[in-house]
This record gives C-alpha cells, sequence and structure tokens, in this order.
C-alpha cells in the first residue's frame, strides 16, 4: 500500500527543484498533493504533470496563510520548504553581497522574510490545521549551511540555523500539548536544482565547475532532489511515528569530516 495513502500535504516552494522533487514522491506514494508557490506558471504546470492541486502562497504574507487556512483547513503533512539565498541571478547585474560586512540591512531581512517568517507562519498553520485530528507531520527545509558558518551567505546561513532551532521549539510544543505532531527538519547540502545554474553556466567548463563545487564532498557529487524526496516521504509517514525534533543531513559525508587517508 502506498506509504501516504490518505494523507493530505502541503507542500510550499513546489513549483521546481527539491519542493516539486517532494511533490511527486508525495503524489506517486498516493498523498493527496496540495503544492503552493508565487510562480503561478510553474506551479500549474508542475502541479498538472504530477497529479497535484496548485494553490498560490506567498509564505511570507500572513494574509495568505489565513486564506490558505481557510481553503484547506485540515492537512496531515506540512513541507516548509519555500527559501531564497539572497544570491539568485539578478536580471540587471550581479547578486548584491551577503557578508557580514557589506550586507543590507534590506537584503538581509528578505532572505529572513521568506525562511524563518514563512517557516514560522507555516509551522503555524500545521499545528492549527492538524489539531482536530491531534496528529500530522511538519517537515521543515532547512540546510546544511544551517549548521555551519557561511561567510558569503550570511543571511542565509542565519536563517536556516533558526530553522532548525524552531524545528525543535515546535516539536517540544506539540509533544507538550499531548499532540502527536510531528516536526523535523532536513538539512540539504549541495543538491542539483536550479539555484546552481549560475554557478555552474553552460559552457564547456560546466563540468570542471561543478567538480569544483563539490571538491570537498567525500562523495565528490552533487545530491539528487530525489534523494531529498526520499528522506521526506519518511517523515511524513507513520513509520517516523517516533521521530520529532530531529534533524537529518543529506551532504554526501559533508559533516562527517575529512576524507583525506594519512600519508605512510
Amino acid at each position: 500500500m502506498p506509504r501516504l495513502k490518505n494523507k493530505t500535504a502541503l507542500v510550499t516552494g513546489g513549483a521546481r527543484g527539491i519542493g516539486a522533487a517532494i511533490a511527486r514522491a508525495f503524489c506517486e506514494e498516493g498523498a493527496q498533493v496540495i503544492l503552493t508557490d508565487i510562480d503561478d506558471r510553474s506551479g500549474h504546470a508542475m502541479a498538472c504533470e504530477i497529479g497535484a492541486t496548485f494553490l498560490r502562497l506567498d509564505v511570507t504574507r500572513e494574509a495568505d496563510w489565513e486564506a490558505m487556512a481557510a481553503r484547506v483547513p485540515a492537512i496531515d503533512v506540512l513541507v516548509n520548504n519555500a527559501g531564497i539565498t539572497g544570491l539568485e541571478a539578478a536580471s540587471d547585474g550581479p547578486p548584491p553581497a551577503h557578508d557580514p560586512e557589506h550586507a543590507s540591512l534590506s537584503d538581509w531581512r528578505a532572505v529572513h522574510a521568506v525562511n524563518n517568517d514563512g517557516t514560522f507562519l507555516g509551522c503555524r498553520y500545521a499545528i492549527r490545521a492538524m489539531r482536530a485530528k491531534g496528529a500530522g507531520s511538519i517537515i521543515n527545509i532547512s540546510s546544511r549551511s544551517g549548521l555551519v558558518g557561511i561567510p558569503m551567505a550570511a543571511a542565509y546561513a542565519a536563517s536556516k540555523a533558526a530553522v532548525r532551532n524552531h524545528t525543535k521549539s515546535v516539536a517540544l510544543y506539540c509533544a507538550g500539548q499531548g499532540l502527536a505532531i510531528r516536526c523535523n527538519s532536513i538539512h540539504p547540502a549541495a543538491i542539483m536544482t536550479p539555484m546552481w545554474e549560475p554557478m555552474l553556466g553552460c559552457g564547456p567548463d560546466r563540468a570542471e565547475r561543478a567538480a569544483d563545487l563539490v571538491a570537498d564532498t567525500p562523495q565528490r557529487r552533487f545530491g539528487d532532489p530525489q534523494e531529498v524526496a526520499a528522506v521526506a516521504v519518511m517523515l511524513a509517514s507513520d513509520e517516523a511515528a517516533y521521530m520529532t525534533g530531529t534533524e537529518l543531513t543529506i551532504d554526501g559525508g559533508l559533516l562527517a569530516g575529512s576524507a583525506a587517508t594519512p600519508g605512510g
């Protein structure tokens, strides 16, 4: 039997990348999936392709979450996936500085609005939408960057660290309320999604660039969105009933330490 049969799941930022892979995997496992995004065209197309329902949702807007609660008052699974780095390619020039010395307050706040406010609002919505059943699974997509410092992406690293910690607060709160609502975080490292395209380019040195970007990863490769989706399916399913407040890294061994072999 499909692992998510009879479950309703909402996935934010589901139009592409990791969110799209998770939404697809959930559909394949029998869930009724609500795919949300601010990219209407891509969101509609992806939902149609995988058999999901598309609803527009700006995760930074409280009014959008309130409208979602009125339209979808009960869910079994929420994946807070929508997020930005702040370094997305700008159409009119290079991305803004995001190091601790030169980042502007407005750029800092823009990243935190999506990654932190969006996760907070999503978790609040999910708790209320799951309370009637007294059970559910909240999955927050953090990042390897939430576990270590990233000097040139300070806002992103700080925001993902906050997602990690808020996950634990939500898990403890729900358990304290006597609810079987679980909250866990996933921490992907270099996963091959469209966000990497500006750094990879489309020239003859693309493969070399890709190799350089994962040179410090023990497995020496990018991860695949489907590999993240597989973990999300497990956390969404009843198989993970005793898992809450935990963090799962998907990083090819990056945080395990050095893969170097001592010399003879």
